[in-house]
């Protein structure tokens, strides 16, 4: 028997790359139009997955990426907060 578990992959909305989805920080859009950081994972609506990397975050803000892709006008305190968020996670596993 092959007790090892498959890794769940996803790709990066700005980068286009494959990675296991633990590395990445999912961006949801709610019904009501609403957007927020997803950490579990679990919010239900529209999702959209970025690299946990600032490059990619600013990559996605320059050519609205996550704009087009959750079909909805995206907060700069919405890519601030995720810039944060990356910085803390780097910081913590220093």
């Amino acid at each position: 028997m092959n007790n090892r578990k498959k890794v769940p992959m996803r790709k990066c909305v700005a980068t286009g790359e494959m990675k296991p989805k633990k590395e990445l920080v999912r961006i949801v859009r709610s019904k009501e139009g609403e957007v927020s950081i997803d950490l579990t994972g679990k919010k239900s609506g529209r999702g959209a997955y970025l690299s946990k990397d600032k490059e990619a975050v600013q990559l996605a803000k320059k050519k609205n990426i996550l704009s087009n892709h959750l079909e909805v006008s995206i907060s700069e305190g919405l890519y601030e907060e995720l810039i944060e968020l990356i910085e803390k996670e780097n910081r913590q596993s220093i």
